[in-house]
């Protein structure tokens, strides 16, 4: 049986750094390459065989990922922050880095984080895409607004954003001049453009073959829309690799931080440490949780009087993430099981 070789790679936007050593911890050959497909070929065709390389998650591991996956024995990827503490050091630079990611590696040390399907990353590039687009058409619609009240104009907030009212708006009121018309119509045809983007990209990945069984199981969930849906399916990937709600829970951001030292206890508001778009996304749809769902409104009725109304929504929040965990497990539909029934 041939010796394994590990590779650590230091990856940046114009150059890879890396460091190739021998079971035993021998540097066998280090150095850097630009990070261009041709050039990964080239420099993969010098190496020793077997082999098996990780490298740390930044903006640009997805590419390198996939174009490294099938030639390695194994292919790795680190959680950044907690290889930050295992490798910190006074001296850093990216020969260093590419050199303790390989011990890391070698030593069996490394804290591998999950990398989804490229078909799931693909997907999911979409759906981000289109947050930006949404973010982008609030932008505007709040300019529509701060445009009017600098010029001192009466208008309905209710209606603003209804075309019939809009266009009449321009048309009928005598404060808005020939200058303001213009930029306000051109604020109203982005939020248009914008508006029409967002809604065929989302009805692409409704009709998507990959996801729309798993997002028809998931809006079975009340309150359960098809952004929430997708923003689950796309973010989380396999639903397997949570051995517990608790850890889905702390994914998604919705349980605080714990420091203890002795007898110190200090616990943290909301953790940093999350996904920060299903984080967003379900506490959006906690909100609106309690108006479609009897059971999410009792429950957010009895947080609200121990603690608040925040407090309540993470409450809603954390038991849609246990609702969404069981129907994509169970790949089945939600289905509200009548307790007194069962125990009769």
């Amino acid at each position: 049986m041939k010796p394994m070789y590990y590779i650590g790679l230091d990856v940046h936007k114009r150059k890879i750094s890396y460091c190739i050593k021998d079971s035993g911890g021998m540097v066998y050959a280090e150095g850097s390459i630009s990070a261009t497909r041709i050039d990964l070929d080239r420099w993969m065709k010098t190496l020793p065989q077997p082999w098996s390389a990780a490298m740390e998650a930044t903006m640009f591991t997805g590419w390198i990922y996939d174009h490294l996956k099938p030639h390695a024995a194994a292919l790795k990827v680190a959680h950044p922050l907690m290889l930050r503490a295992i490798a910190a050091a006074k001296r850093k630079n990216d020969r260093i880095d590419a050199g303790k990611i390989c011990d890391c590696l070698r030593c069996d040390f490394l804290p591998e984080c999950y990398v989804a399907s490229t078909a799931i990353r693909e997907r999911r590039r979409t759906l981000r895409y289109r947050n930006l687009l949404v973010r982008q058409m609030v932008q505007m619609k709040i300019k529509i607004s701060a445009l009017l009240m600098e010029a001192g104009v009466s208008y309905n907030k209710q209606r603003l954003h209804k075309a019939g009212y809009f266009r009449e708006l321009l048309a009928t009121n005598p404060d808005i001049d020939e200058g303001l018309r213009s930029l306000l119509r051109q604020c109203r045809e982005t939020v248009v453009r914008l508006s029409k983007t967002e809604s065929a990209l989302i009805r692409s990945l409704e009709h998507d073959q990959l996801l729309a069984e798993r997002v028809e199981r998931l809006t079975s969930i009340p309150a359960v829309g098809p952004i929430t849906a997708l923003t689950w399916a796309l973010e989380v990937g396999d639903v397997q690799r949570f051995s517990s709600i608790k850890k889905a829970v702390s994914y998604c951001g919705l349980c605080g931080a714990e420091k203890s030292s002795g007898s110190t206890v200090q616990r943290t508001p909301l953790s940093k440490q999350r996904n920060k778009h299903l984080q967003t996304t379900l506490i959006e749809a906690a909100k609106m949780a309690p108006r479609y769902s009897p059971t999410l409104a009792l429950l957010y009725d009895r947080e609200k009087q121990s603690g608040n109304a925040n407090r309540a929504t993470l409450a809603v929040a954390r038991k849609l993430v246990a609702y969404l965990m069981a129907v994509d497990r169970g790949q089945t539909h939600f289905l509200v099981v009548d307790r007194e029934a069962c125990a009769a």
